[in-house]
Formats: C-alpha cells, structure tokens, sequence
C-alpha cells in the first residue's frame, strides 16, 4: 500500500491484482480502518472452493475494495454528482460486512438462525443496530454522520427496502444484472481461481455504459459484452460456485453448525466469526460438529452417492419444502443415515438446485442495449438468452452426499426410490 497527499488528503493507493491501483483517502480510509471491515480479512471470498482452485484464498476484503472501485468507475459513467458518487462508493465498500464465516456457505443457517439475510445484517453494522449484532458499537454510523452522510441512506443502497422509492442510478450500480458487486466477483475469482471462461470484459462494459434519465443501458458496441458477461457467470456457476466437491465441504460446514450444541439458539453468535475462528470453535465443541470439521481441515470430504436432475412438479414442490424448512431436511438426512446404520450427519441432502431464488431473469429483463438508434431488451423474450439467464445455478436439482467410508453401502441402498420414500 502507498500513501500521499491529493488536495489536503491522505491518500492510500492499494495495489489491486485485477483493478490496478486502488486509491483511497477521507472517509472511505476511516471506514477501512475500522474492527467491521477489518473482519473480512478472515473470511475467504470463494468459501471452499480452494479446496478444488487451490489458488482461491482471496477474501471478502479484497472484493469489497474491488466492489468500490468499480462502483466508482460506475458512478462517474453515469455522471452521479459528488455526494450521490460518494454515497454509492461507500455502500459498495460496505456491503459485505454482513457476511457471515466462508461467504454464502452459511446463508442458509444465517436465516435459520436470525431470519434475516447477509444484505439485512450487513444493514445492521452500518446502521449500529446491537438488537441484530451483538456488540456492535456503532462505529461505522458514527464516521457516516461525521462525514455528512446517512448511515440509512447508506444501508437502503446495500439492502434496498421495497417501499422506499429507489434512485434507478444509484440503485442499479450495486443492483443490477451487470453491476458492480459482480463485475468485480466474476473477474476476482476468474484470477484466483484460474477458470478463464470467468474472464469478463469489463473494459467494454465500462466504456459503452450509458443512461437515458434515470434508466441505465449499453450502447450497441457494448452487445458482445454483456452476452458474454452472461455466459460467464453461468459457467462459473457451473464450474466453480457449485462444483460438486465445492459443494460437498460447504455442505459439511453448514451440518458442523446447524449440528453444534444447542443449535439454532446457541449459534446467533457464530455469524460474527472469521472463518478461522468458526472452526476452531466447531472443533472445540466436539460429536459430529468436531468430526465434520476435522474432515474439512485434512480434506476428507463426502462424496456425491446420489444425484436428481429430473423432477417432477409434485416431488419438486416435496423437495422445495426441504429447501425452506432446514429442520425438515435434516430429518430426512437423519433418515437416510438410520438406513445406513450410520450416525446422525453422515448423510447430507443438498437441496440447492431447488431453492427459490430472487429473479435472477427479471434483472436480464432490464438490460438495455441500444440497438440502431433506439433501446432494445433482448433478454426479455423467450429464446436462448433467456434460457441462459433462468438457469439453476446447479444442474443437479438435489444431490445426496455422504461419509467416504460409508460410499460403496450408500451407492447399494440409497437409490432414488429410497430417497423418495425417506421424503414421504
């Protein structure tokens, strides 16, 4: 990191390996500095898939400094004036920190746990809410106020409220289907991960940013690069975010917390953790927890037995009520272990395939692309673009998981008619 002075201000400038220089200075180095930010040195950006892309150790830090860069780049494409490109540049440095340990590993316990997701707790740091967030102190709120800014206007650009009228600019650089947040996350994890199907062009999706009003759009030289943003994202989805072994050790972190002692009420605090700290509080906590992550550490992880592609829509609405009652799901895990004659959380259900999730579509719905003099929505008919964007983000729509020495008595007997009858 080098430092210097640009009108009276310290300045930072952060040597970034996918963005280039990063330069911070004011506020944005104060909210840097504090305990919050701090945190996300400790949880990695790609939760396990450095099991897989051995170089995937980058964190939710570095993401956040590339999240503000481009949000700025953004702001200033669009023309925002000094007070809205700060308001959205300090949103974008924010709005992870309500992450909990190893990314969106743990969402789904999260909402179990709290009822809220990563975007509401985030909201809370900013705001200094200690009803959500155990000891916060209200310091993020407090360096807002000081520099003039609302920590609420803050916190409804990270976790926008449904009835609070949105700004379409402002909105729409950490909201969109090409915004900041995944600008920056596809490129980051292309980088660390070495998939170079994830390699966007974000250079052309800069320079052909426009707006009419308040509504964002490409130019029409800027097509090949949204398609191809789209095509990346599905394929890091894919090959990355939801490999099967990726998924297999998420799925064993998310059963050591939701199997800890006293789950969900003794878990609240585990949300506020690095991912270093989880574990070793898991593993102090012994039984199956302590197991599943001691196979973590020395990579002893579970194997795929079983996998559901094709469902039918009443065994999907079956499935989709596993997705959203966690307690029902491990049940069901439990079920399928008492067949094994094997203990609880040796058998794991990845429902993941079947989770409803917050229109992915409708966001490609609003991306315009100027098209001989005019806007067009090309991703709002039916057709091959939007195939792409309605694509799970998982091929396997539920996928059965279980102990390495248990695999070849599971392969026998955990077929899908068992299954299906485990489920009811």
């Amino acid at each position: 990191m080098a430092g210097g002075r640009r009108r009276g201000l310290v300045t930072k400038s952060i040597f970034d390996p996918v963005h280039g220089p990063i330069t911070l200075d004011g506020l944005a180095l104060r909210l840097v500095a504090t305990a919050s930010f701090q945190r996300l040195w400790g949880i990695r950006q790609t939760g396990f898939a450095h099991l897989v892309f051995p170089g995937a150790n980058h964190t939710r830090l570095e993401h956040s400094l590339g999240t503000f860069w481009v949000a700025r780049q953004m702001a200033e494409r669009f023309g925002l004036d000094g007070e809205e490109t700060e308001r959205v540049g300090v949103a974008a440095l924010l709005h992870d920190l309500g992450h909990p340990p190893f990314s969106h590993t743990l969402d789904g316990p999260l909402r179990e746990v709290l009822g809220v997701s990563h975007e509401t707790v985030s909201r809370a740091r900013i705001e200094g809410d200690t009803k959500l967030i155990a000891g916060e102190d209200g310091e993020l709120a407090r360096l807002l106020e000081g520099a003039g800014i609302s920590p609420r206007g803050v916190a409804d650009l990270v976790d926008p409220r449904p009835s609070r009228r949105r700004s379409r600019l402002p909105f729409s650089i950490l909201h969109g289907a090409i915004d900041a947040d995944r600008i920056d996350y596809l490129e980051r994890d292309a980088h660390y991960t070495g998939v170079a199907h994830g390699s966007i062009d974000a250079v052309r999706l800069f320079d052909t940013l426009r707006h009419v009003g308040r509504r964002p759009y490409f130019a029409e030289k800027g097509r090949s690069a949204v398609e191809g943003f789209l095509v990346e994202r599905a394929l890091m989805y894919a090959s990355v975010y939801y490999h099967k072994t990726v998924r297999a050790a998420e799925m064993m972190a998310q059963a050591a917390v939701e199997r800890s002692a006293g789950y969900p009420s003794s878990a609240r605090g585990l949300f506020t953790l690095t991912d270093g700290d989880l574990l070793v509080r898991l593993r102090d906590a012994g039984a199956s927890s302590a197991a599943l992550v001691e196979g973590l550490l020395s990579r002893r992880l579970y194997k795929r037995v079983l996998g559901l592609k094709e469902l039918s829509a009443s065994a999907r609405r079956r499935w989709r009520v596993l997705a959203e009652t966690p307690e029902a799901r491990r049940q069901v895990e439990d079920e399928l272990a008492g067949r094994l004659r094997t203990d609880p959380g040796t058998v794991l259900v990845d429902v993941a395939g079947v989770e409803r999730r917050e229109g992915p579509a409708d966001d490609w719905g609003e991306v315009g692309v100027g098209e001989r003099g005019r806007i067009s929505y090309p991703f709002r008919p039916q057709g091959p673009w939007r195939t792409l964007a309605l694509r799970p983000p998982s091929e396997w729509a539920v996928t059965v998981y279980v102990a390495a020495q248990h695999r070849r008595r599971a392969t026998e007997k955990l077929t899908a008619r068992a299954v299906a009858r485990a489920l009811g």
